[in-house]
């Protein structure tokens, strides 16, 4: 189906080659029906190759998608210029009163800082209360998983020894989850993390279920349904070459780093990794659009029916930032 982007965004051109149309909201709404309308808060220093990843991954569902780019008012890259955010991001306080049907919250390169350090810490708290209060479904990646977490349940995070970086096979634990449809028995994901959540911290009657996980790398995927939000720790967005760019970025400014694990054909950096994980990639974001649009049609239903009246959304007039 296609996907409605901001006009000139430089992911279009890749998700054309990739044979995803890309149109205006506008033009989308005229084809008939009506999108799902997902809210991206992308906070990875590189936002033109993380857009690109996630829209082609929203793009190749079956679900029409018209995705708006946000980011807290606070927050400033130091990597991205500043021209393409300003063109292409709306700041959240802008956005805030708008209906959207999901919402989708990057990875951040601050690991290494408490939670409450993070300059836009309180703004990202409101943004996910907000979510939390209005939003059918919120898939929080990798840092923004651990910072979910933190705000909802006060798990913690902890350092790790050293870099879990590689491609490595998760079990899947929720075989019954309609998120994990299709997945089968296990499945292979990028992580690239200095930190992890664990498993004995999880709170027991917070309802949180652990879909799947790893012996070597730890939790992987965790629904919340009291909050409506999926808890992923790992990059199933990354393309095939994105490992190996992480790897010659550290080795270029000195870190101590090892080649990804289970990476590179035969463990050999001159050889181009495979992605072998795109298929659970394609029906992670498929079926997590799916669920968002049954609920879309219930609402829409309850709207139709005689005397369904409007939905409650006083909510939204109403988000405070957290302490």
């Amino acid at each position: 189906m296609p996907i409605a982007l901001p006009a000139d965004l430089p992911a279009r051109p890749a998700l054309a080659a990739d044979g995803i149309k890309v149109l205006s909201e506008d033009e989308l709404r005229r084809r008939g029906g009506r999108p799902l309308r997902i809210c991206l808060v992308n906070l990875m220093p590189n936002k033109i190759v993380t857009e690109t990843q996630l829209c082609r991954l929203l793009g190749a569902t079956v679900q029409p998608v018209a995705l708006t780019l946000c980011v807290p008012d606070s927050y400033r890259s130091k990597t991205t210029p500043e021209s393409h955010v300003e063109r292409f991001y709306r700041p959240w306080s802008r956005i805030r009163h708008e209906p959207f049907d999901g919402l989708i919250v990057t990875g951040a390169p601050i690991e290494h800082l408490p939670f409450a350090e993070v300059t836009y810490w309180r703004e990202l708290c409101a943004i996910i209360d907000w979510a939390q209060a209005g939003i059918a479904s919120s898939l929080y990646i990798c840092w923004a998983a651990q910072a979910a977490l933190q705000h909802f349940h006060a798990v913690p995070k902890h350092p790790l020894p050293a870099k879990l970086f590689g491609v490595f096979r998760q079990r899947v634990a929720g075989t019954d989850s309609r998120f994990l449809h299709g997945f089968g028995a296990a499945f292979p994901v990028p992580v690239s993390r200095h930190t992890e959540v664990r498993a004995a911290d999880l709170p027991a009657r917070a309802g949180l279920g652990v879909l799947a996980e790893s012996p070597e790398t730890g939790l992987c995927l965790i629904e919340d349904r009291a909050n409506r939000a999926l808890y992923m720790f790992n990059h199933l967005e990354y393309d095939a070459e994105t490992l190996h760019l992480e790897f010659l970025r550290d080795r270029r400014v000195g870190k101590p780093i090892d080649p990804p694990a289970n990476y590179f054909p035969g463990d050999d950096p001159a050889r181009p990794a495979v992605n072998v994980w795109r298929p659970w990639a394609n029906l992670l974001f498929g079926n997590w659009l799916g669920e968002i649009a049954r609920s879309a049609e219930r609402d829409d239903a309850a709207l139709r029916s005689p005397g369904g009246g409007l939905r409650d959304t006083s909510w939204r007039g109403n988000t405070q930032l957290c302490g």
